[in-house]
């Protein structure tokens, strides 16, 4: 029998396929390289969403991977399109772990579409880290394979309630997105006032990928508030504000961060000024935390300068995710890396605090505002 292995190793060699038995065990591991698998909007209204919370993760592995890669392994993220669709999405989460064989999941963008994709990665146990969405669907139940890097809107919408009855609004309105995200975000602004015991007033709804905001429009300017939280993407906000103000309505707007802070600025351009959206990094053009000085030499390496929060937020996820596989060793297996992930109590992400544990797999709690000039810039 030893012989005959022996003979068997040496064939498999001289053709160049043999697998050492960590990658032939483990999907998504080979000798020098790690599959990781997303789904994203990049294409579609939402498009500019999905295309930098990939920037920032590429420019983080690139850099990674020239150094080496984690562990003597480079780490290859396969992208695919989901339009920001929830259909495609769980197609695209079935391709991923059936024919692309990843090891694991990161940087989904949006709500609707990452719970498309709950069921099939926890049915098949593939980690999912560092989505790109704040619903408490995928934090409560606790489920095991799920790593959220970033605040949860309950998170946002309390810090935007917090600062709009502290300044003494109580006429406050929600225009939210129809789908999964927009009312996980309506959740959030209800619990915020509940807790204050105030009601809110009047709501109004956009389609998803849709900018058509007229029966919105009529429907807050009736109920003429003092204050629009706004849980919906860039396109669709940016046109109910223009058409709210062209209207004559004096409301203030507050977004919560999956709104696309620079895709909005873009849009709105000089319209932009005096909006507000919650944040859950840091600002990326300052330079106080070293992760975001880290980021930037990142991007100029790459040929990019033009930072935003979003592509912040790709790069502080890989970075996450990233120090999970160097803390599960050479010998990754996915509960390794469920387990070395759970490791990281109270973890400096270059001034970035994360804390995961066995029982809470939410990383942050990290929440600021910052309002809209009308040049475009962002200011704490």
């Amino acid at each position: 029998m030893n012989r005959l292995h022996g003979l068997l190793t040496r064939t498999l060699l001289s053709f160049g396929i043999l697998l050492s038995p960590l990658a032939a065990a483990q999907t998504g591991i080979g000798d020098n390289r790690i599959l990781i698998g997303q789904s994203a909007a990049l294409s579609g209204p939402a498009a500019e969403l999905g295309r930098e919370m990939q920037l920032g993760a590429k420019v983080y592995l690139d850099a990674l991977n020239a150094q080496g890669g984690v562990n003597e392994r480079k780490i290859e993220l396969i992208s695919l399109d989901d339009g920001y669709e929830p259909e495609r999405a769980a197609e695209n989460t079935r391709k991923l772990i059936n024919e692309h064989k990843v090891f694991a999941l990161f940087g989904y963008v949006g709500t609707p579409t990452s719970l498309a994709a709950l069921p099939i990665f926890t049915e098949n146990q593939v980690p999912f880290i560092g989505a790109f969405t704040g619903a408490e669907a995928l934090r409560t139940p606790f489920n095991r394979h799920i790593f959220n890097v970033r605040a949860s809107y309950f998170d946002e919408t309390e810090r935007i309630v917090e600062q709009l009855v502290t300044t003494g609004v109580r006429n406050i309105a929600v225009f939210y997105q129809n789908d999964t995200y927009g009312k996980a975000g309506l959740e959030g602004v209800e619990r915020a006032l509940k807790k204050r015991n105030l009601e809110l007033g009047v709501t109004a709804t956009v389609e998803r990928n849709s900018t058509d905001v007229k029966a919105a429009v009529q429907t807050l300017l009736k109920a003429s508030p003092d204050a629009v939280i706004q849980i919906s993407a860039y396109a669709s906000c940016a046109a109910l504000i223009r058409e709210m103000r062209k209207s004559g309505s004096f409301a203030s707007f507050y977004n919560v961060s999956f709104v696309g802070s620079r895709a909005l600025a873009n849009e709105l351009g000089p319209d932009a000024a005096g909006v507000v959206i919650s944040q859950v990094v840091p600002l990326p053009w300052g330079g106080i935390e070293p992760v975001v000085r880290d980021y930037q030499k990142a991007m100029q390496r790459a040929g990019h300068t033009d930072y935003s929060f979003t592509s912040l937020e790709g790069y502080i996820a890989a970075r996450v995710m990233v120090e999970g596989l160097r803390r599960a060793g050479r010998n990754l297996t996915r509960d390794g890396l469920i387990s070395a992930l759970e490791s990281m109590n109270n973890h400096d992400a270059g001034g970035f605090a994360i804390s995961f544990s066995p029982r809470n797999h939410n990383g942050s709690s990290y929440v600021d505002l910052t309002i809209l000039s009308r040049n475009g810039r962002f200011v704490r």
